[in-house]
């Protein structure tokens, strides 16, 4: 199938998808993933994708990132992650011993176990931000403290996945010396980022960086107001693909870093001599929604539920283990975030099982640990990664779910 066809068939789904969201008052999100999984099991949608709609996919999540970094406030953000250390680890340690309990009650493989809840660790935050977006909930401070604990969520999978695949694979063992390295390049990226934000893009004309010829062209406001401020949106894009760049040669998914760049990114950086009138910062924020929320970032969503196929057979042998497994994890994450949200982060009741709810979907890290341990390395069974499937399916559809039935009784703390 040609990559344009791929693609009409893609952006038609989105419509449908809108068009239902609209009429039952669903986040898209649900029907995003449901259409995609409708159209890759029934053959319309290829089971490995053309290149480019792969290559947009990856692109539509980087901009979804970007997008809600760019609407986050940088100061609360960073008094949020203060907050949310209780979440990010009760929230990652509580699913773990869920999916490797659950594994090793059926299966009795330690390696198989380690697997499946590695799996089940990381939240994906991109489709719980898009859902909380659709709700009107994207500014509460449930929703900061939901995307710096994902933030701290995904630094420490990536050090797990790291540890624990050459363990579970039998190839290798964990040295001190590699974790360190491991450890120092979460620190790097992160030095970098605030460097950035700090020191590189504020325009300062006391900054020692103004006296040094080139490295005083990198200020923030000088890019964006380039050819009077006609091309500042794709100024800021190009900041989040280099940072996005950046996080993936540091070992994270490259949403990340774009989240990041939008974080650090400010409104004042849009105020351009030339022009008092014009609201670029708003301009440029309409553009990047437009892209990420209509028309590119969809995409990701709609060929993540393309890779959900199921063969029936296996699927219903699997049913009971994968009923045990979600609803162990339904209960474990909800009730470990919400708690360490209450009791660590010091959230009022409604932000507290908000996060819970919010950390429920399962994707991007969770399908990187199954297609290598299905995939790469015969570490799974086929009815492991079945159950795993399934499950990521359900806690993927939850989390839209939960979130719209608790935005009738959420009642949300007011911003200062």
């Amino acid at each position: 199938m040609h990559a344009l066809t791929q693609l009409a068939i893609v952006w038609c789904s989105v419509y449908v998808a809108v068009f239902l969201s609209a009429r039952t008052r669903l986040t898209p999100v649900l029907y995003f993933l449901a259409t995609g999984s409708l159209l890759g099991n029934i053959g319309v949608l290829p089971t490995v994708p053309d290149p480019f709609i792969a290559g947009l996919a990856e692109l539509g999540i980087v901009l979804i990132m970007f997008a809600l970094g760019f609407e986050e406030n940088p100061s609360r953000f960073v008094s949020s992650v203060k907050r949310s250390w209780g979440i990010a680890l009760f929230g990652a340690v509580v699913p773990f011993l869920v999916g490797y309990g659950v594994t090793e009650y059926f299966w009795r493989d330690y390696h198989m176990s380690l697997m499946c809840g590695l799996a089940m660790t990381a939240t994906a935050v991109s489709l719980t931000m898009v859902s909380l977006k659709s709700a009107g909930l994207q500014k509460s401070e449930a929703a900061t403290g939901i995307m710096s604990s994902a933030v701290l969520d995904d630094i420490g999978s990536l050090i797990l996945i790291a540890v624990l695949i050459p363990i579970a694979s039998g190839v290798g063992e964990i040295t001190a010396g590699g974790l360190t390295i491991i450890v120092l390049k979460v620190v790097a990226f992160f030095a970098i980022v605030v460097f950035a934000g700090v020191v590189l893009f504020p325009e300062k004309a006391n900054s020692p960086l103004a006296r040094i010829p080139v490295l005083r062209y990198f200020a923030m406001r000088s890019l964006l107001a380039f050819d009077r401020g006609e091309h500042a949106t794709l100024g800021i894009l190009l900041v989040a693909l280099v940072i996005g760049l950046l996080a993936h040669a540091f070992g994270f998914h490259p949403a990340i870093g774009a989240y990041m760049a939008g974080l650090i990114l400010k409104d004042e950086y849009f105020l351009f001599s030339h022009d008092i009138d014009t609201n670029y910062y708003q301009r440029s924020r309409q553009i990047i929604d437009n892209v990420a929320f209509s028309w590119i970032g969809p995409v990701f969503f709609v060929n993540l539920g393309s890779h959900i196929l199921f063969e029936w057979d296996v699927l219903l042998g699997v049913a009971p283990q994968a009923l045990i497994l979600f609803t162990g994890l339904f209960i474990g994450q909800i009730a470990s975030a919400a708690l360490a949200a209450r009791y660590t982060g010091g959230f009022n009741r409604a932000d507290s099982l908000l996060i819970g709810f919010g950390m429920l979907g399962r994707a991007e890290l969770a399908f990187v640990v199954m297609d290598i341990a299905y995939v790469q390395l015969p570490i799974l069974n086929t009815e492991a990664f079945y159950m795993l499937m399934a499950t990521a399916f359900a806690l993927n559809v939850a989390v839209p779910l939960t979130i719209g039935w608790w935005k009738t009784r959420y009642a949300p703390t007011p911003e200062t």
